[in-house]
C-alpha cells in the first residue's frame, strides 16, 4: 500500500511563503502523475497542480506564478511552494498520485492566509 504524507502547512500573513512536501512511500518515478489539490469550506476540490512524471507541469490560472514545484528523487518528494498567497488560497491542501492502476491521496494539510 503506497502512503502519501503531506506537511509543512500552517498559517500566513497574505504575502507570505509556505513549502507544502509530499513525501512517498516509494519512487515517485513510479507513478503516472501527481497532483496538488486543495479544497476550500464549503468548495469543491479543485486541481491545483499536475505533475506527470516526464512530462510538463500544469498549473492552474489561480496559482500560475507563485507556485512552483520540485522534485527530490532520493527522498521520494515533491515539493510545492506557494509564493505571494492570498488569502483565498486557504484551503487544505491534498497530494494525489496515480499509478497507472491505483489512486493514492495524502491525508492533507491545512494552509491558512489571512489578510
Amino acid at each position: 500500500q503506497v502512503q502519501l504524507v503531506e506537511s509543512g502547512g500552517g498559517s500566513v500573513q497574505a504575502g507570505g511563503s509556505l513549502r507544502l512536501s509530499c513525501a512517498a512511500s516509494r519512487s515517485i518515478s513510479s507513478f503516472s502523475y501527481m497532483n496538488w489539490y486543495r479544497q476550500a469550506p464549503g468548495k469543491q476540490r479543485e486541481l491545483v497542480v499536475n505533475i506527470p512524471i516526464g512530462g510538463s507541469t500544469y498549473y492552474s490560472n489561480t496559482v500560475k506564478g507563485r507556485f512552483t514545484i520540485s522534485k527530490e528523487n532520493a527522498k521520494n518528494t515533491v515539493y510545492l511552494q506557494m509564493d505571494s498567497l492570498k488569502p483565498e488560497d486557504t484551503a487544505v491542501y491534498y497530494c494525489y498520485a496515480n499509478d497507472f492502476q491505483i489512486d493514492y491521496w495524502g491525508q492533507g494539510t491545512q494552509v491558512t492566509v489571512s489578510s
